[in-house]
């Protein structure tokens, strides 16, 4: 089931993404709540009104906590190389993915903003996990219940010095069966070996539905970013992904990770004030 204070979604949202403009944000006050309610109900949100300059998605983070620094770095860029590391780093598509499942725990808001966007195609798409999860457990019971029982594994050693590595679910669900996150990274996913053999076809029968269910364009919420935007995703549940683009024109986006602890403590503390102001 899904946790109280979340709605699942699909592309039936993409007329209505929700969007705060940083300058209204920063004043505080309802825009901020609703933004931040927005990020909690739906898991992610967009962010308008940006100089469009580097690193101004830090600015983003201090509305809520502190920026959660990894091997990356506090950021990441997010650019076509000549000799890439990473697939995010050609203009080749990506698959809707979690990021960083081999870490334990992952961070659970990622930020990606644009300061530059003239090549053709390259557009942004966000997928519902839970929602996913859902429609899996409707379709396949057995499947779901061997996703959430079964431990996946995941790796990265990608850069010299760094040997990541975690084992999880694909689906996470509470004791009580409330959904907690989803991991699904084809990239990251190492060798599966606690599955026994007698369901092992199940499993992946399932993970490979899981897969379908994901890139299925009725899922996926598209949107192009222009200079001076930005989208955040709660990356324990929300999947995101990119469109191939081509080598013309050029793509610039910077990246950085937080936490939804802070995200959620400050939504609790402007609420509380809030209602204490109306009484």
């Amino acid at each position: 089931r899904l946790p109280d204070h979340a709605t699942a979604w699909d592309a039936g949202l993409t007329p209505c993404v929700p969007t705060g403009d940083l300058p209204a944000l920063k004043a505080g006050g309802t825009p901020l709540i609703d933004w931040l309610g927005s990020v909690r109900r739906y898991g992610f949100a967009k962010v308008t009104g940006m100089a469009g300059t580097p690193e101004e998605l830090f600015r983003i983070v201090d509305l809520f906590g502190f920026v959660r620094e990894t091997n990356y770095g506090r950021h990441f860029e997010v650019r076509t190389e000549v000799n890439p590391v990473n697939l995010a780093y050609t203009g080749l598509g990506l698959q809707a993915h979690t990021d960083n499942p081999y870490r334990d725990p992952v961070p659970t808001l990622q930020i990606l903003a644009c300061l530059e966007n003239s090549a053709t195609g390259g557009e942004n798409m966000v997928v519902d996990g839970f929602a996913c999860a859902q429609r899996l457990r409707d379709e396949d019971p057995q499947g779901f219940e061997l996703l959430s029982t079964y431990c996946a594994r995941f790796h990265y050693g990608g850069s010299a010095g760094i040997a990541l590595s975690s084992r999880r679910p694909m689906i996470e669900l509470a004791p009580d069966g409330e959904l907690i996150g989803v991991r699904f990274n084809n990239r990251s996913a190492a060798a599966i070996t606690d599955v026994p053999f007698n369901d092992m076809q199940i499993y992946d029968d399932a993970y490979r539905r899981m897969g379908e269910i994901i890139d299925d364009p009725k899922m996926e919420v598209t949107f192009r970013l222009e200079p001076g935007e930005s989208f955040l995703v709660d990356n324990r549940r929300v999947l995101h992904a990119r469109k191939g683009y081509s080598g013309s024109g050029k793509r610039w986006l910077q990246g950085c990770y937080a936490d939804m602890d802070s995200l959620q403590s400050k939504l609790a503390v402007l609420q509380a004030e809030q209602m204490m102001a109306a009484q």
